[in-house]
């Protein structure tokens, strides 16, 4: 557990609240409908996630209007359960899927939802401050292979390294 909020406190030290410049935020994004369990399906690799399998993120809201963020993933290699506990608040406004993200004190990072199944929010793409950073999130361990060929051509056309992503494994 100190491994995942040490990793994920380096992320957001070293990160910022811009986004890369060919990234922009949903709009008409309601927190409301995003609160809950997401899976993660796929992301580039980090060393705060590195041989994480079965990750899920959970949305809640806090007592001071921002957002309660719990990362949770399982490491095969230390046969544990890792988790880290967040804060997000939104960066310009609530309808604007475009978040700053702390795991450690006051530094942030970006947390930018640039495509988002607005209809039923099943699926997000989301991105941090640079290209190095990308996550497919959803409601189910699993997406339509729909749902992933938009992901890696939306991502790729945004200038991030699609060949380096990551599949998620669950249910080891």
């Amino acid at each position: 557990m100190k491994k995942l909020v040490f990793l994920f406190s380096l992320l957001w030290l070293t990160g910022c609240t811009g986004m890369p410049d060919t990234v922009q935020p949903v709009s008409n994004f309601e927190l409301n409908r995003y609160l809950g369990k997401w899976y993660e399906i796929a992301r580039l690799d980090h060393s705060f996630e590195r041989g994480l399998t079965q990750v899920t993120a959970e949305y809640s809201l806090r007592d001071d209007g921002g957002v309660r963020v719990i990362n949770r993933g399982f490491s095969v290699e230390e046969n544990a359960w890792q988790q880290a506990e967040g804060k997000a608040y939104f960066v310009n406004g609530a309808d604007e899927g475009y978040l700053k993200v702390s795991f450690f004190g006051p530094f942030y990072g970006a947390y930018v939802v640039f495509e988002l199944d607005h209809a039923g929010y099943q699926y997000a793409f989301v991105s941090g401050p640079s290209t190095e950073y990308l996550w497919l999130l959803a409601r189910t361990p699993t997406v339509d292979p729909s749902v992933m060929e938009k992901f890696i051509v939306m991502a790729k056309a945004r200038g991030f390294d699609t060949d380096g992503l990551i599949v998620v494994k669950y249910g080891e």
